[in-house]
């Protein structure tokens, strides 16, 4: 069996889910972890049984090293995934993909030049609940989909992250609005036109050890879509209202024929209904039966291994995380401008996977 050996660049809040998921896959060894914090580096190596490397150099330095998952902050994505790519290393960031649309294209271009694979989270389109709901648009059950609705209301990043500076520095649009992007751009492929609105809700805010911060990026972003298939899109992302205490979750899709609702754009195992035109919703049977919990936080790293074993394209490419970001500099420009942005860039679709197709 051919087996890839995969590192992870920082051993932050979600360094462990992946850790744990990696293990499951037989295509993929795990072989190290390293961190800016050397202290946390230890202990997460302790905990997982992995190598510690010292620093990112000597991660990059090891031959064994195939693939670098990045999952450092937000504004260190660009770098270390740019590092990687130079050090001959196949990448597979978390999201976003970079801050900047020149940032994110640059990197494309260096793993194109590099002839390496550049993928990029979110990955959870890979979903049973999110193919099935694919699957059921793909098939035509709801018409030609006009409109879309999706809710990202993500909380107070402070009552449960024990380091919320960075999130709400970048802002609720670039971290969490991905997830929704990821998914409808892959179904209506890419957006042409983009029209915005932000807004700082709650200024001033006290993290869990009780030490106020102050924030500038808006925490709520209201953003109009329009793809080039003709689907229009309502994009709403929060740090403020809690997804336990609201009714708009998830993804809405509305066609001529009927509608369709994704309970959730991260939870692999949600609740996917349906109804026909002027109907009730009702639930819908997801196409097989999840092996997990939620969510596998591995199946991207997996499937870029797998594509690279197969010889076939990946799944949540470097162009379409390049895109996103373009989407999402769009909106932020038009926050600032109060005015609509087009956008020229496109990427390729993704296939549905084998058993949604």
């Amino acid at each position: 069996m051919t087996t890839y050996g995969v590192a992870l660049i920082g051993c932050g809040n979600i360094a462990g889910a992946y850790a744990r998921d990696l293990k499951n896959y037989p295509e993929i060894e795990l072989l190290g972890v390293t961190d800016m914090d050397a202290a946390r580096a230890r202990v997460f190596g302790e905990e997982h049984e992995t190598q510690v490397y010292p620093d990112v150099d000597s991660l990059l330095a090891d031959p064994r090293v195939q693939i670098a998952v990045n999952l450092t902050s937000h504004f260190a994505h660009k770098d270390i995934s740019e590092r990687a790519l130079r050090a001959g290393k196949h990448v597979f960031s978390e999201k976003p993909m970079a801050t900047t649309s020149e940032g994110a294209h640059e990197l494309v271009a260096l793993a194109k030049e590099r002839g390496l694979r550049l993928a990029c989270s979110p990955f959870t389109l890979m979903g049973e609940a999110q193919q099935t709901a694919w699957k059921l648009i793909h098939d035509g059950k709801l018409g030609t989909v006009r409109v879309a609705f999706a809710d990202v209301n993500w909380g107070r990043i402070e009552s449960w992250h024990p380091a919320p500076g960075p999130f709400y520095e970048v802002g609720a649009l670039f971290d969490v609005g991905v997830y929704p992007l990821t998914i409808l751009t892959a179904l209506f492929g890419p957006v042409k036109r983009v029209v915005s609105y932000g807004k700082v809700l709650h200024a001033d805010r006290v993290t869990k050890e009780g030490v106020p911060f102050h924030i500038n990026t808006p925490d709520l972003a209201v953003t109009m879509l329009e793809t080039a298939s003709g689907t229009v899109v309502r994009l709403t992302t929060d740090f403020y209202v809690s997804n336990q205490t609201t009714r708009q979750t998830g993804i809405e899709f509305h066609g001529d024929l009927g509608s369709l609702f994704l309970e959730s754009f991260h939870n692999f195992t949600c609740k996917v209904q349906y109804a026909e035109f002027g109907q009730p919703l009702a639930d819908v049977p997801l196409l097989r039966q999840p092996s997990h919990d939620h969510v596998p936080w591995g199946r991207g790293v997996h499937e870029l291994v797998m594509a690279l074993i197969e010889n076939r394209p990946h799944r949540f490419s470097g162009e379409q995380a390049a895109h996103v970001t373009d989407i999402l500099t769009a909106a932020a420009r038009s926050m600032a401008d109060n005015q609509p942005v087009e956008l020229t860039s496109a990427f390729a679709p993704p296939p549905p996977l084998a058993w949604a197709e």
